[in-house]
């Protein structure tokens, strides 16, 4: 079963056959998963839980995948986001089409589900490494996602599984702001009912544990947008 410290992955497929082999063998590899069918509920969703990567298929109803790429590339907010294109076409121009659209990666149909599995494990390793078993150090912060610990200064920081999530979530991606939705998705998960001023608790929990030897606080209020992990600790 996934846990809220795994990658989050988006499975964008409207054939519900492909969603569902999809699904059972990433969610038993410990992924969690959100779902679209359609290139406008993707780009809603993405824009909800800010995945750590997505898998896209290239014929989508009302907007092909090739489009939903375009758009995703050409936003900050979620040009970083690695997107591995599914595909029937297996022609080198449309090969070449879906990369140069922005695409990092490019599986063609029927595929073996394990190699996908190894290419989003690779792709992950690349962007996310804190959600693949390594420790990830911001200043003096240190976070190793497997052993499930954390150090500041060399001291032993408490956190509860809540906080430790969300410590996860800010050193990953140190300076960028995460707004209360955007962080109640990720560390909660999509379908949870947790209101709003809830995240404000939670942070306010991290800051103190962070801070609890007097240190400087690494985690900036955004007035208006949201928090993020200071990049000039």
């Amino acid at each position: 079963m996934a846990n809220a410290t795994e990658p989050l992955v988006l499975i964008v497929e409207d054939e519900p056959a492909q969603l569902e082999v999809l699904s059972y063998n990433l969610g038993s590899e410990g992924f969690r998963l959100a779902h679209a069918r359609d290139g406008e509920e993707a780009l809603l969703i993405t824009d909800e839980t800010q995945p750590d990567l997505i898998i896209l298929d290239w014929m989508l109803p009302n907007m092909s995948g090739i489009e939903v790429c375009r758009r995703l590339k050409t936003r900050s907010e979620t040009k970083h986001i690695p997107i591995i294109m599914l595909t029937a076409r297996g022609e080198e121009a449309d090969r070449v089409r879906g990369l140069e659209t922005g695409s990092d990666d490019y599986v063609v149909k029927p595929y073996s589900v394990n190699e996908l599995i190894a290419r989003v494990r690779a792709m992950l390793r690349r962007t996310r490494p804190g959600g693949v078993g390594e420790t990830l150090e911001f200043g003096d912060i240190r976070l190793d996602a497997e052993q499930h610990k954390v150090t500041r200064n060399g001291k032993a920081v408490k956190l509860g599984p809540t906080e430790f999530r969300l410590l996860s979530t800010f050193i990953e991606k140190p300076g960028r702001v995460f707004s209360r939705e955007q962080l109640l998705n990720r560390v909660w998960g999509h379908d949870a009912y947790v209101d709003l001023r809830t995240v404000d608790v939670h942070v306010g929990r991290l800051r103190k544990a962070l801070n609890r030897n007097g240190a400087p606080d690494p985690i900036r209020t955004v007035r208006g947008a949201g928090y993020s992990l200071d990049s000039d600790v």
